[in-house]
């Protein structure tokens, strides 16, 4: 047993792996600070409210420390709450405004939460959603995880023509009905103007190109994104809680980091 798989399975940090030379690290929230501060403000802001979201959801996102903070170890920590029977809370976190990306490798390392009802996510929407709205701004969805699959992942993109319950998708299952709950993992996307590949720790599961695509679909995904993390509850995907759902849950994140390949990064800076 080598060492990080040891680390790995008795639940301790392992050593960040180093990116490739030809990823350069342009952007990234290690989520280092006091416990129980906020998310830092200049890197991320709240969407709050409840209402379903487009998809049936129960949860009302707020902007208390209840819901995100810092832990003091260097994770974000996203909290889903039952503050009453049938009433949920949790946070939902955007770069919005703040930070937008076009191509690159943009990864997380993360420990999600587990439950029936439970829906954790980190995930991408083009930055002209205001003008254009959803889906011909492009969302991305790097890793989603519905709590009655505790060992699977998805990675999907949504676009005009193909958005919803048609979005262009693979799922990962860890090895030996291992769950994502118990340990943390690595999901990135690496995306280029020739497509998008999905990966869980390292190992590449989806890939979408514009040949991807349903017959006369435009492809959404050639312009700047903004990132996103949250944990929904409820929903026409993942289900409602029931009984054997246990509250409070979190997500913890390690970090979220965002890479230009060296090529690209050199045609930006006018090389």
């Amino acid at each position: 047993m080598h060492l990080p798989f040891l680390l790995l399975s008795i639940g301790l940090a392992m050593p960040a792996m180093a990116a490739p030379p030809y990823w350069t690290l342009v952007w990234a929230d290690e989520f280092d600070g006091p416990a129980s501060a906020p998310p830092d403000p200049t890197k991320w802001v709240f969407e709050t409210g409840a209402g379903g979201w487009g998809n049936q959801e129960l949860e009302t996102y707020t902007d208390s420390r209840d819901n995100s903070r810092l832990d003091g170890h260097g994770n974000l920590v996203i909290e889903t709450r039952q503050p009453a029977p049938g009433q949920y809370t949790s946070a939902r976190l955007k770069t919005q405004g703040r930070y937008a990306v076009e191509y690159g490798k943009i990864e997380t390392r993360t420990k999600l939460p587990a439950g029936q009802g439970i829906w954790p996510a980190f995930w991408m929407l083009g930055f002209d959603i205001p003008q254009v709205g959803w889906p011909q701004c492009g969302e991305i969805d790097i890793m989603e995880n519905i709590g009655r699959e505790p060992s699977m992942v998805h990675g999907t993109v949504h676009g005009p023509g193909y958005s919803g319950a048609n979005g262009i998708g693979q799922s990962y299952s860890l090895p030996d009905n291992a769950r994502f709950a118990d340990n943390f993992h690595i999901f990135a996307v690496e995306w280029s103007d020739s497509g998008i590949q999905f990966l869980v720790d390292g190992q590449l599961y989806h890939s979408v190109t514009p040949a991807s695509l349903p017959q006369g679909t435009a492809w959404a995904f050639s312009h700047p994104f903004f990132l996103l993390l949250n944990v929904a509850v409820g929903g026409s995907w993942p289900g409602n809680p029931d009984a054997t759902t246990v509250f409070p849950q979190q997500m913890l994140v390690d970090y979220v980091r965002v890479y230009q390949h060296r090529t690209r990064l050199k045609k930006m800076q006018g090389g």
